[in-house]
């Protein structure tokens, strides 16, 4: 697929999507930016801003098969990843797949299920395959997986372990919508019979297939190459962070560069392009130190001032 087709694409998934989502137009370009890269999205916010229809509306523009798993206290990872059930038929025991079988896979809520179900996505997420019972199963392709939780809601929580969020490629968050979008909201809701708004698919498994290879053939200049690495480095000597980002977030950074000028119709990654994803791509990657955790540092601040102190290359 040629880079003006997939932007063509691209924006096509944008207007669906925002048929059903009354969002900030940076935040679902955040979002289809991840998906194009190959990557998963972990959405952060209050709850009732629409993270769930957020991924449920991307998963139907794309034409994809879609799975929501509510994470809760009890879960298990063969509630994630299936099981062996016995066929009284054919007396043998035979795979049941479970709901990560899926295109898009929601993990609703995953904060609130214990390490032991949250690892369960660390293999389908790295390696896009299930293991049970000494057996590996392939997931569907395209896949990935979209995780949200709730920040403000903390009785019952795990906190995510930093493994789990190193494979996340972008993290963000909905926001609340402006008054005119608000009223949108209202609007739309007195003038439907159903509760949720429907949406048409407008591209294929075959077309997303496709559309996450566009990016490979975007060129990246090795002026850009070095400051993306001078950004993540940056982070590991900031007195504030203990563990800056790793050789895997600096090649999600690459990702997601290349793929957010897909997505602006580019075959070529400006630095404007690196600035925009920076902060989702890398933030949740750092572990703050405890002084900077008691000052209440906000991850997003290390990376835009990491990002106001390291000089820009011109291309």
């Amino acid at each position: 697929m040629d880079i003006q087709t997939a932007h063509e694409d691209c924006l096509a998934v944008l207007d669906a999507v925002s048929e059903a989502v009354i969002a900030d137009e940076t935040f679902l370009e955040t979002v289809l930016t991840g998906a194009v890269a190959r990557g998963h999205v972990l959405l952060e916010d209050v709850p009732g801003t629409g993270k769930t229809l957020t991924a449920r509306s991307l998963a139907t523009a794309l034409g994809l098969s879609f799975s929501r798993v509510q994470f809760t206290p009890d879960l298990l990872p063969s509630d994630v990843t299936g099981t062996h059930v016995f066929n009284e038929r054919d007396r043998e025991f035979e795979f049941r797949e479970g709901p990560i079988f899926a295109n898009v896979v929601l993990a609703d809520e995953i904060n609130r299920a214990p390490p032991k179900t949250q690892a369960a996505l660390l293999e389908a997420m790295e390696e896009e395959q299930v293991t049970v019972d000494g057996e590996t199963h392939e997931l569907p392709d395209p896949f990935f997986v979209i995780a949200t939780q709730n920040p403000v809601e903390q009785g019952g929580t795990f906190p995510l372990p930093e493994a789990q969020l190193d494979r996340f490629a972008v993290k963000t968050a909905v926001g609340y919508p402006d008054e005119a979008g608000e009223i949108e909201i209202l609007r739309r809701r007195a003038g439907r019979a159903e509760r949720s708004p429907a949406i048409e698919p407008v591209l294929s498994p075959d077309r997303v297939r496709a559309l996450r290879e566009a990016p490979e053939s975007v060129r990246v200049e090795d002026d850009l190459l070095a400051y993306m690495a001078a950004l993540t480095r940056a982070t590991r000597r900031d007195r504030r962070v203990q563990i800056g980002v790793s050789p895997r977030g600096t090649q999600r950074l690459f990702e997601a560069s290349r793929a957010r000028a897909v997505v602006a119709g580019r075959a070529f990654v400006t630095p404007d392009d690196v600035k925009r994803v920076a902060v989702p791509v890398l933030a949740h990657r750092l572990v703050l130190t405890p002084d900077a955790r008691v000052e209440e540092v906000e991850k997003r601040r290390i990376i835009e001032d990491v990002l106001d102190e390291t000089p820009v290359p011109t291309l």
